[in-house]
């Protein structure tokens, strides 16, 4: 008899053909559909974010005064620009998940420190209170300390 962690194998995996239950192998096709549709809704939502970067940009430095970028301006687009460049990260975890079968934890950890980076740098501190901002800091220091720790070698 196969060991338990054989009759959880995704299909078309090497391993596939040691698959003992049909359904469970059926679920596991559904399941690879599935993050297939989610990689291509994800190129979708990358390719109209450059759209909107673009837009932004285009935006900002029509309205008065022509050509110049305000501090906030600047902060906008470093924003749509962070929004962007998390979404081709999210589509290289995906697109891991479906050569691997594996879930990427350091990338996913990495990917979420990129994304409370991108809060952090569009704070508008006038907005925001001390409380957000100590919450803040204490999941960016968790993320920073779990990806210290995941990369380290053992």
């Amino acid at each position: 008899m196969n060991d338990e962690k054989d009759s959880f194998v995704e299909p078309g995996h090497e391993l596939a053909d040691k698959v003992e239950d049909p359904f469970i192998g059926f679920l596991h096709a559904i399941i690879r559909v599935v993050v297939k549709v989610l990689a291509a809704l994800m190129v979708m939502v990358i390719v109209w974010g450059i759209g909107d970067v673009v837009y932004v940009l285009y935006q900002r430095l029509v309205a008065p005064p022509f050509m110049l970028l305000s501090i906030s301006d600047i902060l906008a687009t470093f924003g749509a620009f962070l929004a962007v460049l998390i979404a081709i990260e999210i589509f290289i975890n995906i697109t891991l998940y479906l050569k691997t079968n594996i879930i990427p934890v350091r990338l996913v950890v990495a990917t979420a420190l990129m994304a409370i980076s991108r809060k952090v740098i569009i704070f508008d501190f006038g907005e925001i209170t001390p409380l957000f901002v100590l919450g803040t800091a204490a999941v960016v220091l968790a993320l920073g300390i779990t990806y210290w720790l995941i990369s380290k070698e053992p």
